[in-house]
């Protein structure tokens, strides 16, 4: 027993010593040996204009970058200026995605958080519903001091609604990314192969289904082996012909205004149809239900010869190193509709939440709105994307930007990140600011959107990025974890063994006595409250 006593005791010990370690890094100040900000005097703030206060006033601000990525962002010169236009100084504390779940945890039941959180890596959904109490609501400084974010959200009304909670309010800001495509990945072919076997680039999933069977047959890698694999995965842009267009993964479409669980539609049944036939039919990868990310990594990139027909990609570049130049993007195929669908959204796949909280420790709301207010100008936008003009855009003459090349031996991407917030924190660019954007259409964000060009009409309105209450987001892991696991189990069994109505009813029944009509009322529900924000 005394065993078990010290045992406690140690453990409420160590996690009384993280606690601590955890809360001194966040009131540790960078550069300025921990000095505590100061309350600002009667008359130091300013309602409108530069400064926002008189005199300097600190905030502190949490961020939490992917990996290893370090902090060198706060060296963009747009923040740097921000500082010094603003009298608004930042500490940044700037974490790790690593290790930073079990720090999450710790900073939440501990209920001190610093004055900003900024970047939807830190806090989901599920973490500020659940810590509502942690949050200000933000409706009111929105409306006060936010005229630029107030703007963007009457200009972009979608803003709007994936900000607010199921209580009416917003207690987190959006963004609205630059230069972003409409579709998701796209087909992608080997062109090579088509001409080596004399075919035109397939239009339906008819002439897919054609040139797939040749691609399996006729050697066109001329290796003198049967080592073709037409289709390499199984993911849900391959029944996005018939119709089902799942952005979120989260098995919802939207059908006349309406939310629907597709995978119980006919429409879904009719694609596993279609991808049994083409396993039955040996165009499927033969480890398509075993193989992990390593294994079809490496078939993209096998060394001897090109063994990939067909698949959904962002980029070609992205996935078949040097076989790139065989494969060519092509438009989205009709299915036996004969419409096309892609994966995507019409309004662009560009708007983000919780990109940007104050805590209910900050004492000092009204600069730090007007602070976050800040990033919603155009040139504000771009700089925290891609990076400070003179270090990565250029500003023209005639009132354009166009973004420079990066250093020889660093991506695009890898640049972007290292210079600016990217992804993350608050921003917004009006669609008409975005013609005046110029990028380089032979990589990056430039090559997409030539890409883009190829899918972007057909762009499927998704189920929207819906919010749950707290009650709903107790519910939901147990439903969708059983569900969704059942959904995936059926689906490889119909592919395999084929689809006839005895089964089909079975795998309804089953579905329904798993919950579903619990799971799609939760959806619904949150559906409908998003759609009558306005």
């Amino acid at each position: 027993m005394k065993n078990q006593q010290r045992m406690s005791m140690h453990k409420t010990i160590t996690v009384i010593l993280m606690v601590t370690t955890l809360l001194a890094s966040l009131t540790a100040c960078r550069g300025d040996n921990g000095v505590n900000t100061v309350d600002p005097e009667p008359g130091e703030f300013n309602e409108a204009g530069l400064p926002i206060v008189n005199k300097p006033v600190t905030l502190k601000v949490l961020t939490v970058r992917w990996g290893s990525m370090g902090d060198h962002f706060i060296q963009n010169q747009w923040l740097k200026d921000l500082d010094k236009n603003t009298n608004v100084n930042i500490e940044w504390q700037v974490m790790s995605s690593n290790d930073w779940n079990e720090r999450k945890s710790i900073m939440l039941a501990s209920g001190t958080l610093p004055d900003i959180i900024l970047g939807s890596e830190v806090f989901r959904d599920a973490d500020i519903v659940n810590n509502l109490s942690l949050f200000r609501p933000l409706d009111h400084y929105i409306e006060e001091n936010m005229p630029n974010l107030k703007t963007a959200m009457q200009e972009t009304p979608e803003m709007k609604k994936i900000s607010t909670f199921p209580d009416g309010k917003i207690y987190s800001l959006p963004s609205r990314l630059p230069s972003r495509p409409k579709s998701s990945r796209q087909p992608v072919i080997n062109k090579t192969w088509l001409d080596k076997l004399g075919l035109k680039v397939p239009d339906t999933i008819d002439d897919l289904y054609n040139v797939l069977k040749a691609f399996r047959e006729r050697d066109p890698n001329g290796n003198g082996k049967q080592d073709e694999i037409p289709v390499i995965e199984l993911s849900n842009d391959l029944i996005s012909p018939f119709g089902i267009a799942d952005l979120n993964n989260n098995a919802m479409v939207v059908e006349d205004g309406n939310a629907v669980y597709y995978p119980v539609s006919e429409a879904y049944k009719e694609g596993l149809k279609w991808e049994h036939q083409l396993f039955t039919d040996g165009l499927l990868d033969k480890e398509l239900f075993t193989q992990d990310e390593t294994m079809r990594s490496a078939k993209f990139l096998n060394p001897d010869a090109p063994i990939v027909g067909f698949t959904y990609q962002w980029t070609p570049d992205a996935v078949f190193g040097k076989w790139s130049d065989q494969y060519e993007t092509i438009p989205p195929l009709a299915g036996p509709d004969g419409k096309r669908y892609t994966i995507g959204n019409p309004y662009g796949m560009n708007l983000e939440r919780n990109e940007l909280l104050i805590t209910s420790s900050c004492k000092y709301p009204e600069i730090a709105a007007r602070w976050a207010d800040e990033f919603y100008t155009n040139e504000a936008s771009i700089q925290n994307f891609w990076g400070a003009i003179g270090t990565v855009i250029q500003k023209n003459d005639n009132g354009t930007y166009t973004l420079m090349d990066p250093p020889i031996g660093t991506s695009a991407d890898a640049w972007y990140w290292d210079n600016s917030l990217r992804d993350f924190g608050p921003k917004y660019v009006s669609p008409t600011f975005e013609k005046s954007i110029f990028l380089n259409p032979n990589n990056g964000d430039g090559l997409k959107l030539q890409l883009d060009k190829l899918g972007s009409d057909y762009a499927t309105l998704p189920f929207p990025n819906v919010m749950y209450t707290a009650e709903e987001f107790q519910k939901l892991p147990t439903l969708t974890t059983n569900i969704d696991s059942y959904v995936n189990t059926m689906r490889a069994q119909f592919i395999i063994l084929g689809v006839n109505d005895e089964a089909w009813a079975d795998y309804v029944k089953q579905l329904r006595g798993m919950g579903l009509e619990q799971l799609v009322k939760i959806r619904t529900d949150a559906f409908s409250r998003y759609i009558s924000v306005e």
